[in-house]
């Protein structure tokens, strides 16, 4: 059985990727391929005491914090009822919202970016995406976003318009470092949700013909 395809969504809080990724894995099922989808944190242990931390239940550090990601992202891979290497092996399509380069973005702003980049290229158990779908849009127009859905009280640490721009300026160093490793595709996230859509699949179509 040929292997499946593992696709990524990455991007800013407040691009879309939830919404994008629920209507790739939609238009997929209608093509009648069996598709799993994920996210990050998971659900597992080390994904919901991620989960507290984001929300500021307590403090850390963020080398501590990297590292935590890594633990949540080897066990999301290895995990033998329903991690994303089974579902590779049985030929699905794996599609997850952020992956290790959120660590190398988010966590990488407060501490050594090739350090976390190889503490994961290290590790074998971590699966390289076939296609990461990066969704662009300002700091400015992702706070206004987060912030029309939720209260003040409820937003993670990460979420101020300060912290984001850090954010996107070092997804930039990111992906310069991972230039001609990984398959990046950069997406306007700009637009009603179908017309973001309608870009997704362009940038999806070469990969999934050869699925």
């Amino acid at each position: 059985m040929k292997k499946g395809t593992f696709i990524v969504f990455e991007g800013l809080d407040g691009t879309g990727k939830s919404t994008q990724l629920k209507l790739l894995a939609e238009a997929l099922r209608q093509k009648e391929q069996t598709v799993y989808t994920d996210a990050e944190p998971s659900a597992l242990p080390t994904g919901r005491f991620l989960r507290r931390r984001l929300a500021g239940e307590f403090g850390g550090s963020p080398w501590a914090d990297a590292a935590l990601f890594l633990a949540d992202r080897i066990n999301q891979n290895a995990d033998p009822e329903n991690g994303i290497q089974k579902h590779l092996a049985q030929g699905d399509t794996v599609i997850l919202d952020r992956y290790y380069y959120s660590t190398f973005a988010y966590q990488g702003c407060g501490t050594d970016m090739d350090w976390a980049m190889d503490m994961h290229f290290r590790c074998p158990e971590i699966a390289r995406p076939d296609l990461t779908l990066f969704l662009t849009m300002s700091p400015e127009k992702c706070i206004e976003r987060i912030t029309a859905n939720r209260k003040a009280e409820e937003l993670e640490i990460f979420e101020t318009v300060e912290t984001l721009s850090a954010v996107a300026r070092q997804f930039d160093r990111v992906f310069d470092a991972l230039k001609g490793k990984d398959n990046i595709v950069y997406i306007n996230a700009d637009g009603t949700p179908e017309e973001v859509h309608a870009r997704i699949l362009a940038a999806a179509a070469p990969l999934l013909r050869e699925a």
